[in-house]
């Protein structure tokens, strides 16, 4: 097998995790569109708490963190800070 049999493979790959992930963001973002609007339902007919602040909240920070995973962009650890540990890694080997 040649090195650029091995280079396109690793793209392809690459490039298909990327697509799993976006299309898994887009399920869970239809999930939350779905899901939040029926349990704000529940909550303006059952009590006067607003109780559904509270899973929207949470689940939109978790879709958040999804969506910018997926996107590939990271206000923590970014391209730069990877590229930054993978040249200290290896200085260190």
């Amino acid at each position: 097998m040649e090195i650029q049999d091995l280079s396109n493979n690793r793209k392809y790959q690459k490039a298909k995790e990327k697509v799993e992930a976006i299309k898994g963001f887009y399920g869970n973002l239809l999930a939350y569109c779905i899901v939040i609007p029926i349990l704000a339902l529940v909550n303006y007919v059952t009590t006067n708490f607003p109780w559904v602040i509270f899973p929207a909240l949470g689940w939109g920070f978790g879709l958040a963190m999804h969506g910018f995973g997926a996107y590939g962009y990271s206000p923590f650890f970014g391209k730069a800070w990877e590229e930054r540990k993978i040249k200290e890694f290896m200085q260190k080997s």
